[in-house]
């Protein structure tokens, strides 16, 4: 995790919303991504849509069942789509996003073979988050 809050602080110098992601492979990042949704003028340029495009092109496949994603805040419904089709073995994530994550949908949205696990650094990825939202509100 401490790898994708790299990718947020990247993310928020660059006036995107702090949100990053990386995915891991045998223990080796494979793909890292952070939001760039402005500097691309791209909706869809989410950290977690950024990561699985490096991810699938350093596995050579399309297919991440044997990889884990790492996410400062919960995948919204595109990602979290994208992230089924990929079939990622599993999603770890750091603070929830009641109004815009998953897992407000039932049935979930993911994958039916991907573990989720959530609350990882909650506090620094919370935080990041937060403080960039403030500082948009002054």
């Amino acid at each position: 995790m401490l790898e994708a809050l790299k990718e947020a602080n990247a993310a928020a110098l660059e006036e995107e919303v702090p949100i990053g992601a990386v995915i891991v492979c045998k223990g080796k990042i494979i793909g890292r991504g952070h939001n760039m949704t402005e500097r691309l003028k791209d909706p869809t340029a989410h950290a977690e849509m950024i990561a699985i495009t490096a991810a699938t092109e350093a596995m050579g496949g399309k297919y991440l069942n044997d990889c884990r994603i790492y996410v400062t805040v919960e995948p919204c419904p595109m990602c979290a789509g994208a992230l089924a089709w990929s079939q990622i073995g599993e999603v770890i994530y750091g603070t929830a996003d009641p109004k815009r994550g998953f897992s407000m949908f039932s049935p979930s949205l993911m994958h039916p073979k991907t573990r989720i696990k959530s609350g990882v650094m909650k506090e620094d990825c919370g935080r990041i988050i937060t403080d960039f939202f403030k500082s948009k509100r002054k």
